[in-house]
Protein backbone atom coordinates (compact mmCIF):
# COMPACT_ATOMS: atom_id res chain seq x y z
CA UNK A 1 0.00 0.00 0.00
CA UNK A 2 1.31 3.42 -0.76
CA UNK A 3 0.36 7.12 -1.06
CA UNK A 4 1.47 9.26 -4.15
CA UNK A 5 3.29 12.64 -3.43
CA UNK A 6 5.17 15.00 -5.38
CA UNK A 7 8.19 17.43 -5.48
CA UNK A 8 9.69 19.50 -7.53
CA UNK A 9 11.34 15.99 -9.59
CA UNK A 10 7.92 15.13 -10.34
CA UNK A 11 5.77 12.26 -7.94
CA UNK A 12 7.35 9.42 -5.70
CA UNK A 13 5.35 6.54 -4.29
CA UNK A 14 5.39 6.47 -0.40
CA UNK A 15 4.41 3.77 2.04
CA UNK A 16 1.31 3.92 2.81
CA UNK A 17 1.62 4.65 6.89
CA UNK A 18 4.86 6.96 6.83
CA UNK A 19 4.63 10.67 7.74
CA UNK A 20 7.82 11.02 5.67
CA UNK A 21 7.13 12.13 2.02
CA UNK A 22 8.88 12.16 -1.48
CA UNK A 23 12.58 13.53 -0.84
CA UNK A 24 13.07 11.45 2.18
CA UNK A 25 11.82 8.36 -0.08
CA UNK A 26 14.21 9.59 -3.22
CA UNK A 27 17.18 9.45 -0.34
CA UNK A 28 15.58 5.96 1.03
CA UNK A 29 15.87 4.48 -2.67
CA UNK A 30 19.81 6.17 -3.92
CA UNK A 31 21.67 5.54 -0.36
CA UNK A 32 20.53 2.43 0.28
CA UNK A 33 24.50 1.18 0.50
CA UNK A 34 24.50 -0.79 3.29
CA UNK A 35 22.69 -4.49 3.82
CA UNK A 36 22.24 -3.09 8.36
CA UNK A 37 20.45 0.02 7.63
CA UNK A 38 20.09 0.17 11.38
CA UNK A 39 23.30 0.90 12.65
CA UNK A 40 23.75 4.26 10.07
CA UNK A 41 20.77 5.67 11.13
CA UNK A 42 20.68 8.70 13.26
CA UNK A 43 20.25 8.28 17.24
CA UNK A 44 17.78 9.73 19.48
CA UNK A 45 19.69 13.01 20.42
CA UNK A 46 20.04 13.71 16.23
CA UNK A 47 16.24 13.38 15.83
CA UNK A 48 15.13 15.06 19.44
CA UNK A 49 17.24 18.05 18.37
CA UNK A 50 15.54 18.05 14.98
CA UNK A 51 12.54 18.59 16.82
CA UNK A 52 13.55 20.93 19.04
CA UNK A 53 14.65 23.31 16.42
CA UNK A 54 11.41 23.05 14.11
CA UNK A 55 9.39 23.56 17.26
CA UNK A 56 11.64 26.93 17.97
CA UNK A 57 11.32 27.42 14.38
CA UNK A 58 7.53 27.60 14.29
CA UNK A 59 7.56 29.65 17.25
CA UNK A 60 9.97 32.52 16.22
CA UNK A 61 7.94 33.00 13.33
CA UNK A 62 4.50 32.90 14.16
CA UNK A 63 5.97 35.76 16.78
CA UNK A 64 6.96 37.30 13.60
CA UNK A 65 3.58 37.01 11.65
CA UNK A 66 5.19 35.16 9.04
CA UNK A 67 2.93 31.41 9.31
CA UNK A 68 -1.04 31.47 8.81
CA UNK A 69 -3.02 31.29 12.31
CA UNK A 70 -2.59 28.29 13.97
CA UNK A 71 0.02 26.76 11.97
CA UNK A 72 2.55 27.24 14.59
CA UNK A 73 0.63 25.16 16.81
CA UNK A 74 0.22 22.47 15.01
CA UNK A 75 3.94 22.34 13.59
CA UNK A 76 4.99 22.30 17.56
CA UNK A 77 2.47 19.63 18.47
CA UNK A 78 3.78 17.44 15.98
CA UNK A 79 7.62 18.35 17.06
CA UNK A 80 6.80 17.67 20.23
CA UNK A 81 5.98 13.79 19.38
CA UNK A 82 9.29 14.11 17.35
CA UNK A 83 11.16 15.03 20.73
CA UNK A 84 9.84 12.51 22.23
CA UNK A 85 10.72 9.85 20.25
CA UNK A 86 7.40 8.54 19.38
CA UNK A 87 8.01 8.88 15.64
CA UNK A 88 11.39 7.51 15.71
CA UNK A 89 10.40 5.18 12.88
CA UNK A 90 9.66 7.68 10.26
CA UNK A 91 13.29 8.55 10.22
CA UNK A 92 14.51 6.08 7.82
CA UNK A 93 17.59 7.74 6.44
CA UNK A 94 21.31 6.68 6.88
CA UNK A 95 24.25 9.17 7.71
CA UNK A 96 25.33 8.42 4.12
CA UNK A 97 23.68 11.29 2.06
CA UNK A 98 24.12 14.96 1.34
CA UNK A 99 27.28 15.92 2.77
CA UNK A 100 24.95 19.24 3.84
CA UNK A 101 22.08 17.23 5.64
CA UNK A 102 19.73 18.60 3.44
CA UNK A 103 17.75 14.84 3.25
CA UNK A 104 17.52 14.81 6.37
CA UNK A 105 16.08 18.52 7.37
CA UNK A 106 13.54 17.45 4.60
CA UNK A 107 12.82 14.40 6.33
CA UNK A 108 11.86 16.12 9.63
CA UNK A 109 10.00 19.10 7.59
CA UNK A 110 8.08 16.02 6.03
CA UNK A 111 7.63 14.08 8.99
CA UNK A 112 6.27 16.81 11.01
CA UNK A 113 3.48 18.44 8.69
CA UNK A 114 2.24 15.09 7.53
CA UNK A 115 1.66 14.48 11.37
CA UNK A 116 0.25 17.84 11.74
CA UNK A 117 -1.44 17.65 8.57
CA UNK A 118 -3.01 14.46 10.70
CA UNK A 119 -3.83 16.14 13.96
CA UNK A 120 -5.31 18.87 12.18
CA UNK A 121 -7.61 16.09 10.29
CA UNK A 122 -6.69 16.80 6.56
CA UNK A 123 -4.77 14.37 4.15
CA UNK A 124 -1.50 13.39 5.03
CA UNK A 125 0.66 14.02 1.78
CA UNK A 126 -1.39 16.62 0.56
CA UNK A 127 0.64 19.56 2.02
CA UNK A 128 -2.59 21.65 3.58
CA UNK A 129 -2.94 23.21 5.75
CA UNK A 130 1.22 22.49 6.64
CA UNK A 131 3.80 22.80 4.31
CA UNK A 132 6.58 21.12 4.81
CA UNK A 133 9.08 23.79 3.25
CA UNK A 134 7.17 26.61 3.42
CA UNK A 135 5.76 26.23 7.32
CA UNK A 136 8.05 23.94 8.72
CA UNK A 137 11.38 25.32 7.17
CA UNK A 138 9.99 28.95 7.05
CA UNK A 139 13.33 31.39 7.90
CA UNK A 140 15.50 28.31 7.70
CA UNK A 141 17.93 26.47 5.17
CA UNK A 142 18.86 22.68 5.90
CA UNK A 143 22.48 24.62 6.10
CA UNK A 144 22.28 26.36 8.89
CA UNK A 145 19.60 23.89 10.83
CA UNK A 146 22.07 20.86 10.23
CA UNK A 147 24.30 22.65 12.03
CA UNK A 148 22.40 23.82 14.94
CA UNK A 149 21.35 20.62 15.36
CA UNK A 150 24.67 18.48 15.26
CA UNK A 151 24.97 21.26 18.03
CA UNK A 152 22.65 20.55 20.10
CA UNK A 153 23.03 17.16 19.91
CA UNK A 154 26.35 16.91 21.19
CA UNK A 155 26.14 18.94 23.98
CA UNK A 156 22.93 17.34 25.36
CA UNK A 157 25.00 14.00 24.74
CA UNK A 158 27.93 15.35 26.65
CA UNK A 159 25.97 16.59 29.08
CA UNK A 160 23.18 13.35 29.65
CA UNK A 161 25.93 10.87 28.85
CA UNK A 162 29.58 12.03 29.27
CA UNK A 163 30.06 14.09 31.98
CA UNK A 164 28.29 12.14 35.04
CA UNK A 165 29.91 8.46 33.82
CA UNK A 166 33.32 10.28 33.92
CA UNK A 167 32.35 12.25 37.77
CA UNK A 168 31.33 9.16 38.76
CA UNK A 169 34.58 7.17 37.86
CA UNK A 170 36.81 10.26 39.21
CA UNK A 171 34.90 10.26 42.29
CA UNK A 172 35.72 6.28 42.72
CA UNK A 173 39.33 6.86 41.73
CA UNK A 174 39.52 9.62 44.73
CA UNK A 175 37.67 7.66 47.47
CA UNK A 176 40.76 4.91 46.57
CA UNK A 177 43.42 7.75 46.76
CA UNK A 178 42.70 8.63 50.19
CA UNK A 179 41.87 5.32 51.15
CA UNK A 180 45.51 4.13 50.56
CA UNK A 181 47.17 7.62 50.69
CA UNK A 182 49.70 6.06 52.99
CA UNK A 183 50.70 3.10 51.30
CA UNK A 184 54.04 3.34 49.74
CA UNK A 185 55.33 1.00 46.96
CA UNK A 186 57.59 1.41 44.23
CA UNK A 187 57.11 3.93 41.74
CA UNK A 188 57.98 3.33 37.72
CA UNK A 189 59.71 5.08 35.08
CA UNK A 190 60.49 3.36 31.68
CA UNK A 191 59.16 0.40 32.74
CA UNK A 192 62.27 0.00 35.47
CA UNK A 193 61.66 0.57 39.38
CA UNK A 194 62.21 3.99 40.33
CA UNK A 195 61.80 6.26 43.93
CA UNK A 196 58.84 5.07 45.83
CA UNK A 197 54.98 6.81 45.55
CA UNK A 198 52.06 5.70 47.35
CA UNK A 199 49.41 4.37 45.98
CA UNK A 200 47.01 7.13 46.86
CA UNK A 201 48.99 8.84 44.57
CA UNK A 202 49.05 6.83 41.53
CA UNK A 203 45.68 6.45 41.58
CA UNK A 204 45.03 10.27 42.19
CA UNK A 205 47.40 11.07 39.21
CA UNK A 206 44.66 9.18 36.58
CA UNK A 207 41.95 11.04 38.34
CA UNK A 208 43.64 14.42 37.76
CA UNK A 209 44.48 13.43 34.51
CA UNK A 210 40.86 12.34 33.47
CA UNK A 211 39.38 15.80 35.31
CA UNK A 212 42.18 17.78 33.20
CA UNK A 213 40.65 15.93 29.97
CA UNK A 214 37.27 16.34 30.95
CA UNK A 215 37.70 20.23 31.59
CA UNK A 216 39.19 20.27 28.28
CA UNK A 217 35.93 18.99 26.53
CA UNK A 218 33.83 21.51 28.92
CA UNK A 219 35.27 24.41 27.04
CA UNK A 220 34.73 22.79 23.68
CA UNK A 221 30.88 22.58 24.85
CA UNK A 222 31.17 26.03 25.51
CA UNK A 223 32.24 27.05 22.16
CA UNK A 224 29.74 24.26 20.68
CA UNK A 225 26.67 26.61 22.91
CA UNK A 226 28.04 30.21 21.54
CA UNK A 227 28.23 29.48 18.01
CA UNK A 228 24.82 28.44 16.56
CA UNK A 229 24.17 28.64 12.97
CA UNK A 230 20.66 29.08 12.87
CA UNK A 231 19.78 32.37 11.13
CA UNK A 232 22.60 32.14 8.57
CA UNK A 233 20.03 30.18 6.06
CA UNK A 234 21.87 29.03 2.70
CA UNK A 235 24.96 30.70 2.32
CA UNK A 236 25.52 32.38 5.82
CA UNK A 237 23.97 35.93 4.67
CA UNK A 238 20.56 35.21 6.39
CA UNK A 239 18.52 35.22 3.07
CA UNK A 240 14.73 34.80 3.57
CA UNK A 241 15.22 34.67 6.87
CA UNK A 242 14.44 37.95 9.11
CA UNK A 243 17.32 39.46 11.17
CA UNK A 244 15.97 38.56 14.57
CA UNK A 245 15.66 34.93 13.67
CA UNK A 246 19.28 34.02 14.58
CA UNK A 247 18.79 35.55 18.42
CA UNK A 248 15.81 34.78 18.62
CA UNK A 249 16.42 31.03 17.99
CA UNK A 250 19.55 30.96 20.39
CA UNK A 251 16.96 32.33 22.97
CA UNK A 252 14.18 29.74 22.63
CA UNK A 253 16.18 26.97 21.89
CA UNK A 254 18.32 28.01 25.51
CA UNK A 255 15.14 28.76 27.42
CA UNK A 256 13.47 24.96 26.20
CA UNK A 257 17.08 22.65 26.73
CA UNK A 258 18.07 24.74 29.74
CA UNK A 259 21.40 26.35 28.12
CA UNK A 260 23.15 29.47 27.43
CA UNK A 261 23.21 29.34 23.57
CA UNK A 262 24.02 31.75 21.79
CA UNK A 263 24.33 32.55 17.39
CA UNK A 264 27.22 32.03 15.76
CA UNK A 265 29.43 35.93 14.88
CA UNK A 266 29.71 34.99 11.69
CA UNK A 267 27.11 32.54 9.85
CA UNK A 268 29.29 32.33 6.88
CA UNK A 269 31.91 30.41 8.97
CA UNK A 270 28.83 28.60 10.77
CA UNK A 271 28.17 26.93 7.43
CA UNK A 272 31.58 26.73 6.02
CA UNK A 273 33.31 25.06 8.84
CA UNK A 274 32.78 23.06 11.69
CA UNK A 275 35.86 24.09 14.61
CA UNK A 276 34.27 23.60 17.39
CA UNK A 277 33.06 20.10 17.00
CA UNK A 278 36.67 19.16 15.20
CA UNK A 279 38.06 20.68 19.14
CA UNK A 280 35.37 18.63 20.78
CA UNK A 281 36.58 15.79 18.92
CA UNK A 282 39.91 16.41 19.61
CA UNK A 283 38.60 17.01 23.46
CA UNK A 284 37.17 13.89 23.25
CA UNK A 285 40.55 11.51 21.77
CA UNK A 286 42.71 13.46 25.21
CA UNK A 287 40.04 12.23 27.23
CA UNK A 288 40.20 8.55 25.72
CA UNK A 289 44.20 8.72 25.90
CA UNK A 290 43.83 9.87 29.43
CA UNK A 291 41.46 6.58 29.90
CA UNK A 292 43.80 4.53 28.28
CA UNK A 293 46.57 5.43 30.05
CA UNK A 294 45.01 4.58 33.75
CA UNK A 295 43.99 1.17 31.96
CA UNK A 296 47.41 0.11 30.85
CA UNK A 297 48.41 1.06 34.52
CA UNK A 298 46.07 -0.70 35.49
CA UNK A 299 46.27 -4.04 33.90
CA UNK A 300 50.08 -3.67 34.38
CA UNK A 301 50.14 -3.52 37.60
CA UNK A 302 47.86 -6.45 38.22
CA UNK A 303 49.72 -8.62 35.58
CA UNK A 304 50.30 -11.86 36.79
CA UNK A 305 49.58 -12.93 39.63
CA UNK A 306 52.71 -14.68 40.22
CA UNK A 307 55.00 -14.01 37.37
CA UNK A 308 54.04 -10.12 36.76
CA UNK A 309 53.68 -7.54 39.46
CA UNK A 310 50.64 -8.29 40.44
CA UNK A 311 50.22 -5.72 43.24
CA UNK A 312 46.87 -4.74 42.34
CA UNK A 313 43.95 -7.28 42.68
CA UNK A 314 41.13 -6.50 39.64
CA UNK A 315 37.08 -8.16 39.97
CA UNK A 316 37.19 -10.98 38.40
CA UNK A 317 34.05 -10.99 36.63
CA UNK A 318 33.84 -13.95 33.95
CA UNK A 319 36.45 -16.90 33.27
CA UNK A 320 39.76 -15.51 31.15
CA UNK A 321 40.05 -18.62 29.28
CA UNK A 322 38.23 -22.02 27.64
CA UNK A 323 41.21 -23.50 28.50
CA UNK A 324 42.96 -22.15 30.89
CA UNK A 325 41.11 -23.20 34.27
CA UNK A 326 41.39 -20.40 36.71
CA UNK A 327 42.36 -17.24 34.44
CA UNK A 328 40.83 -13.96 35.00
CA UNK A 329 41.91 -11.39 33.02
CA UNK A 330 41.38 -7.55 32.96
CA UNK A 331 39.11 -7.44 30.81
CA UNK A 332 36.92 -3.93 31.38
CA UNK A 333 40.61 -2.54 30.86
CA UNK A 334 40.85 -4.10 27.48
CA UNK A 335 37.24 -3.13 26.73
CA UNK A 336 38.87 0.89 27.57
CA UNK A 337 41.47 0.28 25.57
CA UNK A 338 39.24 -0.44 22.28
CA UNK A 339 36.98 1.95 22.88
CA UNK A 340 39.97 4.33 22.97
CA UNK A 341 41.58 3.03 20.07
CA UNK A 342 38.34 3.62 18.20
CA UNK A 343 37.48 7.08 19.43
CA UNK A 344 41.21 8.09 18.42
CA UNK A 345 40.24 7.05 14.56
CA UNK A 346 37.06 8.64 15.26
CA UNK A 347 38.80 11.85 15.45
CA UNK A 348 41.25 10.68 12.41
CA UNK A 349 38.21 10.77 9.83
CA UNK A 350 36.36 14.16 12.22
CA UNK A 351 39.90 16.17 11.93
CA UNK A 352 40.08 15.27 8.24
CA UNK A 353 35.37 16.00 7.27
CA UNK A 354 36.80 18.97 9.85
CA UNK A 355 39.28 20.55 6.70
CA UNK A 356 36.74 19.70 3.52
CA UNK A 357 34.79 23.09 3.74
CA UNK A 358 35.11 24.51 0.43
CA UNK A 359 33.52 28.04 0.22
CA UNK A 360 30.37 28.78 1.92
CA UNK A 361 29.70 25.25 3.03
CA UNK A 362 31.23 21.99 4.79
CA UNK A 363 29.66 19.21 3.00
CA UNK A 364 30.89 16.36 5.45
CA UNK A 365 28.02 17.26 8.55
CA UNK A 366 26.81 14.16 8.66
CA UNK A 367 29.99 12.14 9.06
CA UNK A 368 31.65 14.92 11.25
CA UNK A 369 28.11 14.37 13.39
CA UNK A 370 28.06 10.34 13.64
CA UNK A 371 31.97 10.00 14.40
CA UNK A 372 31.65 13.25 17.49
CA UNK A 373 28.07 11.17 18.84
CA UNK A 374 29.92 7.92 18.90
CA UNK A 375 32.82 8.97 20.42
CA UNK A 376 30.75 10.20 23.13
CA UNK A 377 28.46 7.20 23.63
CA UNK A 378 31.75 4.68 23.81
CA UNK A 379 33.58 6.77 26.17
CA UNK A 380 30.35 7.18 28.41
CA UNK A 381 29.58 3.54 28.19
CA UNK A 382 33.12 2.32 28.80
CA UNK A 383 33.95 4.75 31.34
CA UNK A 384 31.06 4.06 33.83
CA UNK A 385 31.15 0.17 32.80
CA UNK A 386 34.66 0.30 34.45
CA UNK A 387 33.86 2.03 36.97
CA UNK A 388 31.12 -0.34 38.07
CA UNK A 389 32.62 -3.58 37.25
CA UNK A 390 36.72 -2.82 38.07
CA UNK A 391 37.20 0.44 39.64
CA UNK A 392 35.02 -0.02 42.16
CA UNK A 393 36.45 -3.70 43.14
CA UNK A 394 40.19 -3.12 42.98
CA UNK A 395 41.99 -3.80 45.80
CA UNK A 396 45.99 -3.65 46.74
CA UNK A 397 47.61 -7.06 47.95
CA UNK A 398 49.90 -5.31 50.59
CA UNK A 399 52.19 -8.29 51.09
CA UNK A 400 53.38 -8.13 47.23
CA UNK A 401 53.67 -3.86 47.03
CA UNK A 402 56.28 -4.41 50.96
CA UNK A 403 58.32 -6.95 48.90
CA UNK A 404 58.56 -5.14 45.99
CA UNK A 405 59.77 -1.83 47.77
CA UNK A 406 62.20 -4.00 50.18
CA UNK A 407 63.60 -4.64 47.12
CA UNK A 408 63.62 -1.55 45.20
CA UNK A 409 67.36 -0.76 44.69
CA UNK A 410 66.26 2.68 43.87
CA UNK A 411 65.75 3.74 47.93
CA UNK A 412 69.04 4.49 47.30
CA UNK A 413 68.23 7.85 45.78
CA UNK A 414 67.77 8.81 49.24
CA UNK A 415 71.40 8.45 49.96
CA UNK A 416 72.40 10.98 47.56
CA UNK A 417 72.37 14.04 50.28
CA UNK A 418 73.90 11.94 53.11
CA UNK A 419 76.92 9.45 50.90
CA UNK A 420 76.82 11.44 47.16
CA UNK A 421 75.63 10.37 44.40
CA UNK A 422 78.90 8.12 43.10
CA UNK A 423 78.91 6.57 46.70
CA UNK A 424 74.90 5.36 46.38
CA UNK A 425 75.69 4.34 42.50
CA UNK A 426 78.18 1.75 43.61
CA UNK A 427 76.08 0.46 46.77
CA UNK A 428 73.31 -0.12 44.10
CA UNK A 429 75.78 -1.99 41.73
CA UNK A 430 76.62 -4.12 44.82
CA UNK A 431 73.10 -4.95 45.62
CA UNK A 432 71.91 -5.79 41.99
CA UNK A 433 75.03 -8.05 42.08
CA UNK A 434 74.89 -9.83 45.17
CA UNK A 435 70.81 -10.25 44.97
CA UNK A 436 70.81 -7.88 48.27
CA UNK A 437 68.97 -4.92 49.13
CA UNK A 438 70.44 -1.54 49.32
CA UNK A 439 70.88 -1.76 53.36
CA UNK A 440 72.96 -4.97 52.90
CA UNK A 441 74.67 -3.77 50.40
CA UNK A 442 75.90 -0.07 51.95
CA UNK A 443 76.51 -2.04 55.44
CA UNK A 444 78.55 -4.32 53.98
CA UNK A 445 81.17 -2.06 51.87
CA UNK A 446 80.85 0.53 54.87
CA UNK A 447 79.46 3.51 53.45
CA UNK A 448 76.70 3.72 55.99
CA UNK A 449 76.00 1.94 59.22
CA UNK A 450 72.14 0.21 59.98
CA UNK A 451 71.23 3.36 62.22
CA UNK A 452 72.10 5.96 59.34
CA UNK A 453 70.53 4.12 57.07
CA UNK A 454 67.13 3.50 58.86
CA UNK A 455 67.27 7.23 59.62
CA UNK A 456 67.74 8.34 56.45
CA UNK A 457 65.65 5.90 54.10
CA UNK A 458 62.13 6.48 55.16
CA UNK A 459 60.17 5.25 51.91
CA UNK A 460 57.20 7.91 53.48
CA UNK A 461 59.34 10.49 53.18
CA UNK A 462 60.32 9.82 49.85
CA UNK A 463 57.10 10.12 48.49
CA UNK A 464 56.85 13.90 48.89
CA UNK A 465 59.33 16.93 49.05
CA UNK A 466 62.03 17.71 51.26
CA UNK A 467 61.31 20.27 53.97
CA UNK A 468 62.02 23.95 53.12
Amino acid sequence: MTRIEHDSLGPVEIPEGRYWGAQTQRAVEHFAIVDDPGRWRWGRAVIAALGQVKKAAAGVNDELGLLPEGVADLIAAAADEVIAGTLDDHFPLLIWQSGSGTQTNMNANEVIANRAIELAGGEVGSKHPVHPNDHVNRSQSSNDVIPTVMHLACITELRGRLYPAVGQLTATLRHLADEHADLVKVGRTHLQDAAPVTLGQEIGSWATQLEAALAHVKRAEEWLRHDLAIGGTATGTGLNSPASFGPRMAERLGHALGLDLAPAADHLAATASHDALVATSAALRTLASAALKMGNDVRWLASGPRAGIGELILPANEPGSSIMPGKANPTQVEMVAMVAAQVIGNDAAVAFAGTQGSFQLNTYKPVITRNVLDSVELLAGALASFDRHCAQGIEPDRARIAAHLDANLMLATALNPHIGYDAAAQVVKRAATDGITVREAGIAVGAFTAVDYDRWVDPRTLTRPDPD
